[in-house]
């Protein structure tokens, strides 16, 4: 495995479920290697168990710079209450790495 990096993403939402009454927010933080964009680890803000384990099996191993298939499982399989949440700090993290790519392995 070549160098990894840990990005957090962020999704400030108006929904009332219990994950923004805990937390405020929806974080969800990946470990991704730069070398092949792939995902090795994610973890999120949660409030069953259940959530964080299927995100990570829904999540972990894809390639993050593949956008449009990362939101197309999210949409298919994920729905929790924090779906949409999940798919604005995932673009916010996802924002954040292309930057850190830019600016630290060009």
């Amino acid at each position: 495995m070549s160098e990894t990096v840990y990005i957090i993403g962020e999704s400030r939402t108006q929904s009332e479920n219990a994950i923004t009454r805990i937390y405020n927010s929806f974080y969800i933080a990946f470990e991704i290697d730069v070398e092949s964009n792939q995902i090795v680890d994610v973890g999120c803000t949660h409030t069953i168990s259940l959530t964080e384990s299927f995100i990570k099996k829904l999540l972990i191993n894809q390639d993050f710079d593949d956008e449009e298939s990362i939101t197309r499982a999210i949409r298919k399989r994920y729905h929790g209450t924090s779906q949409k949440a999940l798919l604005v700090a995932f673009t916010n993290a996802r924002k954040k790495y292309l930057e850190i790519k830019k600016n630290f392995y060009k």
